[in-house]
């Protein structure tokens, strides 16, 4: 009995030891941290000075190209594919004749038609020379005139049949993929093959109704594309639609622009920027300093510590946000010029809390950044 009741209190006094051990630790290390304070030791932060920009005024959207001139053909009657007279993605050029239908009875039936309208037009000379002699009555030369044009109307009819099977591109441009092939039957109706022209075209985009006192005709767009990322591609507003839409509330805009090389194809996905006539002075800082929260969006202004010992603690502060631009993020209120944040770090932060600062290896915001993997 009096071993167990010697090994228990060993127990408790070696219990007591560690937590003495473990308390005595802690309180070293805050000490060490912030002697003067008794707290917890400084954080190290990044900071940013806020600075104030001249950005270029613009509002974004984005958009879909369409080309100002492009078809899908399909035939107007029903025929046999005769011969195919292009290869897909090549050029052409208006006019030029990309299928024939098999056209054998019609040029049958031409070659009939118009050798009725050479007979037709004998007769009608023969009986207006025995007219002027008052040999034959008003009512035969009357029914000459009208064979003769009758014999016209069926060679311009038969003429028409032959056009309507002879496909022909209605303008320059480029072919897309054959949807035929020869010896195929096509009923009426059947699409052939797109022609698409290039050099000019639309971009189509939607803009809020809020905007709409901000767009008029003539104002420049600037056009990027994820598939040309080096490229930037210039026209301006041509057409605002007079209707907004009842559900979204938004109004289309159409912008035109030259297709340099023709890179931009229909249906391409496109960010489209218009550029306002004046340009806005913003305060800026870096995306990465904002802190977003339902009750409202902050950065941790950095500030000097009371008292003599040079340290640096931080206060929050609440900020409206504004437009975006690469790295950065513009300030409507909230912050001043000169002022020096937390650009990164301020996740772990609280009010007061002090700070070390450190910015060797903080990255440079920047408006356009171009990252090597992009």
């Amino acid at each position: 009995m009096f071993k167990k009741i010697i090994f228990v209190l060993s127990l408790f006094v070696l219990i007591g030891l560690i937590v003495g051990f473990v308390v005595t630790t802690k309180l070293a290390q805050f000490g060490s941290g912030d002697s003067s304070a008794g707290g917890p030791p400084p954080e190290t932060v990044s900071t940013y000075v806020v600075e104030q920009q001249v950005w270029e005024r613009g509002i974004d959207a984005v958009g879909t190209v369409e080309p100002i001139r492009g078809v899908l053909l399909e035939n107007e009657v029903s025929g046999v594919v005769a011969s195919i007279n292009f290869a897909n993605g090549e050029a052409v050029e208006a006019g030029d004749v990309l299928v024939q239908l098999d056209i054998k009875v019609e040029r049958a039936q031409l070659r009939a038609a118009q050798a009725d309208l050479s007979l037709a037009e004998i007769e009608f000379e023969r009986n207006q020379r025995l007219r002027k002699n008052g040999n034959i009555p008003q009512s035969q030369l009357d029914r000459a005139i009208a064979d003769l044009e009758r014999a016209k109307a069926e060679v311009e009819n038969i003429e028409a049949v032959i056009d309507r099977k002879t496909i022909r591109a209605p303008f320059d441009g480029r072919a897309g993929i054959r949807r035929i092939n020869l010896g195929q039957f096509l009923p009426t109706g059947a699409p052939i093959v797109s022609v698409q022209a290039f050099d000019r075209v639309y971009i189509n985009f939607n803009l809020p109704q809020s905007r709409l006192d901000k767009i008029t005709d003539g104002l420049s767009i600037d056009v990027f594309c994820d598939g040309f990322p080096d490229e930037t591609f210039s026209g301006e507003i041509t057409a605002i639609n007079p209707l907004v839409d009842p559900v979204t509330r938004s109004v289309e805009i159409q912008g035109t622009i030259e297709n340099t090389g023709d890179l931009l194809r229909s249906g391409l996905f496109v960010r489209v920027r218009v550029r306002l006539p004046e340009d806005d002075e913003v305060l800026v800082v870096p995306s990465t300093a904002i802190l977003y929260a339902p009750y409202g969006n902050s950065v941790y202004r950095v500030v000097d510590a009371e008292g003599d010992d040079g340290g640096k603690v931080v206060n929050q502060a609440f900020v409206r946000i504004g437009r975006r631009m690469g790295d950065l993020v513009a300030i409507e209120s909230g912050l001043e010029a000169g002022e020096e944040i937390v650009s990164a770090g301020a996740f772990k932060l609280r009010n007061n809390a002090p700070v070390r600062i450190n910015n060797d290896l903080a990255p440079k915001p920047e408006k356009e950044p171009t990252p090597p993997n992009s």
